[in-house]
């Protein structure tokens, strides 16, 4: 007879707490993924120092996101409209479960590859804010902050997780960079004319 120690065990999904705002303490689950690394406590902390705690009308784009810690941290924290793009169904599927759970009514879930959002012919939306978290094995930052203008407000931030810094240059500004572990983080400022905007240069 097989041990129950031997047995294979189906480890449970996660939980992350949102740190401050509408929701604060509130618990949101989170997909047992190898590759979804939800953004931690004291990076998220830092990142909303950065941006001033209240995101009071702020709309917001989380295109990579995962398991929405940063999605669902800016919706609490007073954001008018939250946009998370995600390309797996079964991350999606616990969005959406933890967007009921907390009426986040002024959260959207989209299915799609971030780089075909972008990519859509009638992306109207303009983002003051945008969380980028890609995988890191995709490399595809770059490509990302080439096409992003087109859907950025006239003057937005833009907030990067990646293994390396990512260079800027304008009308791309750095206002804070930080590291934990293995991870840098950054925080950007967009500053645009209509002309860069519409056609994605950088």
């Amino acid at each position: 007879m097989t041990s129950p120690r031997c047995l294979p065990r189906k480890r449970p999904a996660g939980r992350i707490r949102i740190i401050a705002g509408t929701w604060r303490s509130r618990l949101i689950e989170v997909l047992d993924r190898p590759d979804l690394r939800p953004t931690p406590n004291r990076v998220r902390e830092t990142l909303f120092n950065w941006l001033g705690q209240d995101l009071t009308g702020a709309a917001c784009l989380d295109l990579y996101a995962g398991s929405g810690a940063l999605g669902f941290e800016a919706a609490s924290r007073g954001a008018a409209s939250v946009v998370m793009v995600e390309a797996d169904p079964a991350a999606l599927r616990v969005l959406e479960k933890n967007r009921l759970a907390l009426d986040a009514r002024q959260v959207e879930l989209v299915a799609a590859n971030a780089l075909s959002y972008l990519d859509r012919p009638h992306l109207e939306q303009r983002f003051d804010l945008v969380f980028l978290d890609p995988p890191f094995r995709q490399n595809v930052l770059a490509e990302i902050l080439r096409k992003l203008p087109r859907c950025l407000a006239r003057v937005a931030l833009v907030y990067i997780e990646a293994p390396a810094p990512q260079p800027t240059q304008m009308p791309w500004t750095e206002m804070k960079r930080a590291r934990a572990g293995e991870v840098h983080y950054q925080l950007l400022r967009w500053e645009g004319d209509d002309q860069s905007r519409i056609s994605g240069n950088v």
